[in-house]
């Protein structure tokens, strides 16, 4: 049995653990409401957007944008958004799995150092990388963004997808891969780009002028489009993250206490068992002198 001085050290070193963890857990929290907030508060927007696309589709010529033109995929595009660190349990192995069955070639954008380190561990073809903070911003997105769409209409990908850990809810994040460029019609995107929400946009009837014309309305609108559904994935990321790491931390919490539980009672045995062996060393001290 370990003496009442080991255990007494592993007590104060349990409780220091329990305490770190907890205060993660709370900061998690914190974190995980404000990314869910910012997701919801751009959704009128979105939709709004979604609603202007959908009235210009009949009204223009939809094989001409380049992001509708289909073409032989020879090399996928991929923007991985992972962590930047760890202790969010299997978040991000759920995400490499993804990667590590991709067969087809494959060039990756990264958002998150943890991705970044599993690329170059496994010599992967990267492209680049971009910090995104934990309050995600819009512009930090758009530069990855744009930067994959440069490379798609240089040729050089022939596809735009995220693999990034959808949030459901706060215990489940599903690892998925979203497909993003090019588009089958504005349309079917629309409905596609939109699967997770309940909101279905129509295409408006009514007679409209576009100035200076519907098609340069859809040149402008559909990247910045583009751009903010992606943006909408990495606030889910970020949310998941977050809600990953709470969890992580709470269960870490618990198993704390029940381990301080479990030390406590080896304690007290120990040291009963101190106090008995003194007991019986007295009481032999005695009989043998008399």
């Amino acid at each position: 049995m370990a003496s009442t001085r080991d255990i007494r050290r592993r007590i104060k070193s349990v409780k220091n653990t329990r305490q770190i963890t907890k205060a993660m857990e709370l900061v998690a929290a914190s974190k995980m409401k404000k990314a869910q907030q910012l997701a919801l508060a751009g959704q009128p927007y979105a939709q709004l957007m979604a609603s202007m696309l959908a009235s210009l589709a009949p009204r223009v010529d939809e094989s001409m944008h380049p992001f509708l033109v289909k073409r032989e995929i020879k090399t996928r595009g991929i923007l991985l958004i992972t962590t930047d660190k760890g202790l969010c349990g299997p978040l991000n192995a759920n995400l490499f799995k993804l990667v590590v069955d991709i067969q087809t070639p494959a060039k990756f954008v990264v958002a998150g150092r943890k991705g970044t380190q599993f690329l170059v561990r496994t010599k992967r073809d990267l492209l680049a990388d971009f910090p995104i903070q934990d309050r995600a911003s819009f512009a930090e997105v758009r530069a990855a963004v744009e930067f994959m769409i440069k490379q798609y209409l240089e040729g050089v990908i022939d596809t735009i997808e995220v693999i990034y850990p959808h949030f459901k809810n706060t215990l489940v994040q599903e690892p998925t891969v979203c497909p993003v460029l090019p588009l089958e019609s504005v349309a079917a995107s629309l409905a596609t780009l939109h699967r997770h929400s309940s909101a279905v946009e129509k295409a408006d009837t009514r007679e409209m002028l576009f100035e200076p014309s519907a098609k340069t309305v859809l040149d402008a609108l559909l990247p910045f489009y583009v751009n903010h559904y992606v943006y909408e994935l990495v606030l889910s990321a970020k949310a998941s993250e977050q809600s990953a790491r709470m969890v992580a931390m709470k269960t870490a919490k618990d198993n704390a206490t029940k381990l301080l539980g479990d030390l406590t009672l080896e304690y007290n045995k120990a040291r009963q068992a101190g106090i008995t062996a003194e007991i019986l060393e007295i009481a032999a001290a005695q009989f043998a002198a008399v």
